[in-house]
C-alpha cells in the first residue's frame, strides 16, 4: 500500500459506453487500493436514447465502495441529429458546464480533500479545458492498446502536420499499408479504425489526439510484456506525454440479479458437465451481431467442425434503428432447420455472456472474438487463444496486432466490418475454429506464456505495479 501524506481526490471523466464505463470503474478500484489517501469520483454522462446505458449507469449508482463516489450529472445532449463522431464530441462538450458545478462544489465544500487532477478518457479531451480553468492537471485513461494509442498520434501527425486527409484511406487501394512505429509489420489501410476514416467525424477524432498530446500524463490499460515494441516507442516520443501501462485491468464482475443470474449459473453449470478445453467459445461484444445469412454460415462450420460450443447469439436491431442487439426468443428463427436438435449435447446457444467468467472456466479451449480490447485482455489473463472476428471501432486494428505483431491469435477475418455484405463461408470458418482448437499449436503456448505474465506484472515488483507507483508519486507532485 502507497501511503501520501493528505487527503487527495480524482475526477474521472469516463466516454459513456459500457466498455470505457467498466474499464474505468476497474482502475480506480486498483487507485484506491493502492493508495489508502486517495479517494475518486467518477462523473457519469448519460447518452440520449439509450436505455441499456441508462441501466448499465443506475446500476453503477448503487455500488458502494470506500472512497469511490458517482456522480450522475444532468442531461445536456445535443439536439440536431449528428454523426456519431461528432455526436459523442458534442455531448461532452455540452456537459463542460455540469462538470464546473462539480469542481465549484467540491472546491467549496471540501476544506480538507485536495483535487489533484482529472483522469478523462481520450474521447472527453474537451474536458481538458475545465481542468485548465481550475489549474489542474489533466490525466488520461486509454481503454485501448498502447500500439493503438501510437496509431492515433501517428495519424494525428499526418493530418495536422502534412495535411493529409486520412479518410482517402476508406477508399484506397486495399494493398496500401502504413510504417507506424508501434507496430511490428505494415499496418494495412484495411484495418484502420472506422472513426479516422469517416468522412463527417473523422477530424474530430484526431482533435482527441491532439487534444491529449498535452496532457500530463496516459494510463494505458495494457502491460509492457505484451506490447513491448509499442512502448518503447512511445517512451522515446518527445512529443507524446509520460505513459504509464498499468494493466491488465479486467473488467468488473457485477452481480446480476434475477434472471439473468440464474442465466449464468445455467451456462456454468453445462460447462462443468464438458470435457477440459473442448468448448470453443463464440461471442462478440455489446454492440456485435450478424444477419441471418452469416450466421447460418457459422452454424454449419460448428456443427461441421465437430467441435463442442458455447455460442452468443444476438438478434440486430430493425433495419434504421440505432440500438444494441436483443436476445432471439426463438433461436431455430435464424438458424439452419434441425441445427438445435442435430447439436443438443454437443452445443449452447446463449444470449448474453458473463465473458470473463466463461473464459476462465477450463473447459473452454477458444475464442472466436470480436477483438475489442477488454475482451482481448480478458482472453490473455485466461490464457485461452483467440481466433479473430472484429466488428467496430477499433477491433480492426486489434485482429491485426493480435496475429501479426503477437501470434496470439488465429484469424478468420481481420478486415471484417459490422453491417458488411461480404459473407464469410461456413467452410473458411470451420478450418480456422479447428486450427484454433489445436491443442498442439504454437499460438496456444504463446498464450499460456502471456496468461503467466499477466499476472506477474500485476504482483509487487512487476512492470505494471511500478507503472502505478510512478503515477502516484506524480499524483503527489500535484498537491506537494
Amino acid at each position: 500500500m502507497t501511503t501520501i501524506m493528505g487527503q487527495k481526490t480524482l475526477v474521472f471523466i469516463p466516454t459513456p459506453a459500457r466498455g470505457h464505463l467498466i474499464a474505468s470503474v476497474d482502475m480506480a478500484k486498483m487507485l484506491i487500493n493502492r493508495d489508502e489517501n486517495l479517494s475518486i469520483t467518477i462523473l457519469l454522462i448519460k447518452r440520449p436514447n439509450y436505455p441499456a446505458l441508462d441501466s448499465f449507469l443506475n446500476s453503477l449508482a448503487t455500488l458502494h465502495i470506500q472512497r469511490l463516489n458517482f456522480v450522475q450529472l444532468p442531461s445536456a445532449e445535443p439536439t440536431a441529429p449528428l454523426s456519431f463522431n461528432i455526436f459523442m464530441s458534442k455531448l461532452v462538450e455540452n456537459h463542460k458546464d455540469p462538470v464546473r458545478h462539480f469542481v465549484n462544489g467540491f472546491l467549496k465544500s471540501e476544506k480538507e480533500t485536495k483535487l489533484a487532477g482529472f483522469v478523462i478518457d481520450m474521447f472527453c479531451s474537451g474536458m481538458i479545458e475545465v481542468a485548465d480553468e481550475y489549474g489542474l492537471p489533466t490525466y488520461v485513461f486509454s481503454t485501448s492498446g498502447t500500439a493503438m494509442l501510437g496509431l492515433i498520434f501517428h495519424l494525428q501527425t499526418l493530418r495536422h502536420e502534412f495535411n493529409q486527409d486520412i479518410t482517402r484511406f476508406k477508399d484506397s487501394d486495399q494493398e496500401a499499408e502504413l510504417s507506424v512505429s508501434t507496430y511490428i509489420n505494415k499496418v494495412p489501410a484495411k484495418v484502420l479504425p472506422s472513426p479516422a476514416l469517416d468522412k463527417d467525424g473523422s477530424d474530430h477524432f484526431l482533435n482527441h489526439a491532439k487534444g491529449i498530446k498535452g496532457t500530463r500524463g496516459i494510463l494505458v490499460n495494457s502491460f509492457l510484456e505484451l506490447e513491448p515494441e509499442a512502448v518503447k516507442s512511445l517512451f522515446e516520443d518527445d512529443n507524446v506525454p509520460p505513459i504509464y501501462p498499468v494493466g491488465p485491468i479486467l473488467n468488473v464482475q457485477e452481480e446480476s440479479a434475477g434472471d439473468e443470474n440464474e442465466k449464468n449459473r445455467e451456462i456454468l453449470k453445462w460447462l462443468d458437465d464438458q470435457p477440459h478445453s473442448s468448448v470453443v467459445f463464440l461471442c462478440f461484444g455489446t454492440i456485435g451481431c450478424f444477419e441471418a445469412e452469416q450466421v447460418k454460415e457459422i452454424a454449419h462450420a460448428l456443427e461441421g467442425s465437430g467441435y463442442r460450443f458455447l455460442w452468443s447469439l444476438r438478434q440486430p436491431p430493425p433495419k434504421g434503428v440505432t440500438g444494441i442487439p436483443a436476445e432471439y426468443e426463438n433461436p431455430e428463427q435464424v438458424l439452419p432447420e434441425g441445427f438445435l436438435e442435430r447439436t443438443k449435447g454437443v452445443g449452447k446457444i446463449i444470449g448474453w455472456a458473463p465473458q470473463l467468467a466463461v473464459l476462465s472456466h477450463p473447459a473452454v479451449g477458444g475464442f472466436v472474438s470480436h477483438c475489442g480490447w477488454n475482451s482481448t485482455l480478458e482472453s490473455v489473463w485466461c490464457g485461452v487463444p483467440m481466433a479473430t472476428w472484429p466488428q467496430y471501432a477499433e477491433q480492426q486494428m486489434n485482429a491485426f496486432q493480435l496475429v501479426k505483431d503477437l501470434g496470439l491469435a488465429v484469424e478468420i477475418q481481420m478486415d471484417y466490418r459490422m453491417g458488411s455484405s461480404s459473407l464469410v463461408k461456413a467452410q473458411e470458418i470451420e478450418t480456422k475454429v479447428k486450427q484454433l482448437m489445436d491443442p498442439n499449436s504454437e499460438i496456444r503456448s504463446k498464450v499460456k506464456d502471456m496468461k503467466e505474465k499477466s499476472r506477474m506484472v500485476l504482483m509487487e515488483g512487476g512492470s505494471s505495479y511500478n507503472f502505478l507507483d510512478n503515477f502516484l508519486q506524480d499524483i503527489k507532485k500535484n498537491i506537494s
